[in-house]
């Protein structure tokens, strides 16, 4: 089980990678954005637009951390069932990571949502962080209830 855990936990921790400089860059268009020229209706229409783009896929980039993330509990719950019982407490750590990165994301998508005019779109994108959010309470629940079991 080992190396395909590793094999999984290497993936996920790419993605995971891949996603926080793409984090970076949404942040950088949001900030380029509002510092578009606003002097004329044109220029006020362009910016408006670019902020409202540069929104959208600042609020995308962490519900992708979300999803990214939450794939860790199967890996986790693999791991409490099968796995060594001296690292137990190593994959209750994990849960509680997998956890606070995921809530974490959530307030990024939040903060972002609050941003969009699309009613219909931020709407979407909130029903996606809760319903992300929803499950991922119900897998930490799952892993910790393992992990606690084994603890002694």
């Amino acid at each position: 089980y080992f190396s395909e855990w590793a094999v999984k936990a290497q993936q996920l921790k790419d993605e995971l990678l891949f996603l926080v400089d793409e984090d970076t860059a949404a942040f950088n268009k949001v900030m380029a954005a509002f510092g578009l020229p606003k002097d004329s209706a044109e220029e006020k229409a362009a910016r408006s637009a670019a902020i409202q783009s540069a929104n959208k896929y600042a609020a995308e980039i962490p519900l992708r951390v979300m999803e990214t993330s939450f794939k860790a509990y199967q890996l986790l719950g693999e791991m409490a069932e099968k796995g060594n019982p001296a690292s137990i407490s190593d994959v209750g750590v994990g849960a509680l990571a997998v956890r606070a990165c995921i809530e974490g994301a959530a307030m990024n998508v939040r903060i972002n949502l609050a941003g969009l005019k699309d009613e219909a779109l931020k709407s979407s994108l909130r029903e996606t962080m809760q319903r992300v959010a929803g499950e991922s309470e119900a897998e930490f629940k799952r892993v910790h209830a393992i992990v606690e079991s084994k603890l002694g």
